[in-house]
């Protein structure tokens, strides 16, 4: 049985990924990799160091590791490259022979986002490069913030972003954990690039299914991409601001709105929103 490492266990979409392959190959061969692996200790796997700034270290962690899901790191573009390289060098080193990488969709230019995404498609193309096998998915936007949010929306009564009437394929980090437990485990997906999301959605569409789930009576509102950013950044700072912008300026292009290869990666169809939103609802 291959054995596979799931580095930012941590995280909130590593957890979900080392969950759904445990359930494919046992858990005695998912191996968990944290910056600070007392942090994944919960997860009822094997947890070993893995800082994406310490290659020595990631090495070291990778031995007898057949394949290695790298999940995308969240310094800034520039920082990402390198510490993206050091994983796939330390993989090489290690003798991994598979690498699948957690990428996304997006703009790959014009947006404050851009430079987001085009650290995302250097690091598919030194996957690419490699020798290794591989297989990428580019994730949608995460649903869940929007759920997390909801109290917020409730006090403003509405949904306000620059989107306008682009259409954003979301997802939902379970959904995305599925894919990747079949691309980590199923050959078939070797040398395949995948867009993962659900049905594309309107921001009116979202805020009616928030409407379903949470019995609220939001709308939404358009805003200019200047006037967006001008709030975001103040409420968030200037790299955040101007991520989150950048964001929502490429849903308003269209750079969100992709054919879905999701059932390809899953083997199954993606969650409907309606599924999900009435699901929220019935835990309510």
């Amino acid at each position: 049985m291959a054995r596979i490492a799931i580095t930012a266990a941590s995280g909130q979409l590593g957890r979900e990924i080392v969950k759904a392959t445990s359930l494919v190959i046992g858990q005695a061969n998912v191996i968990g990799l944290a910056r600070t692996p007392a942090k994944a200790a919960h997860l009822d796997v094997a947890v070993r160091q893995g800082n994406y700034n310490n290659r020595d270290v990631l090495e070291a962690s990778l031995q007898g590791i057949d394949t290695v899901l790298l999940v995308s790191g969240i310094d800034a573009p520039d920082q990402r490259i390198g510490q993206h390289r050091n994983v796939i060098e330390a993989a090489k080193a290690a003798g991994v022979t598979k690498i699948v990488y957690t990428s996304v969709q997006g703009a790959a230019e014009g947006t404050t986002f851009s430079p987001v995404i085009q650290s995302n498609r250097q690091t598919e193309q030194d996957i690419r490069d490699s020798g290794l096998q591989w297989s990428i998915g580019r994730n949608g936007i995460y649903i869940e913030p929007d759920v997390e949010y909801i109290k917020t929306y409730k006090q403003a009564g509405e949904i306000a972003n620059c989107a306008g009437a682009g259409k954003c394929g979301y997802t939902t980090r379970p959904e995305l954990a599925y894919a990747y437990s079949r691309m980590l485990t199923e050959n078939q997906h070797n040398d395949h690039i995948y867009n993962l999301h659900g049905e594309a959605i309107t921001q009116s569409e979202l805020a009616e299914y928030l409407n379903v789930a949470f019995g609220t009576q939001l709308t939404y509102r358009d805003m200019t991409v200047e006037d967006y950013r001008s709030e975001r950044v103040a409420a968030l700072g200037e790299f955040m601001g101007t991520v989150i912008t950048g964001i929502y300026a490429g849903i308003r292009a269209g750079a969100a709105n992709n054919p879905s290869d999701f059932f390809a990666a899953a083997g199954r169809a993606h969650q409907s929103w309606q599924d999900y939103f009435i699901g929220l609802k019935q835990a309510l």
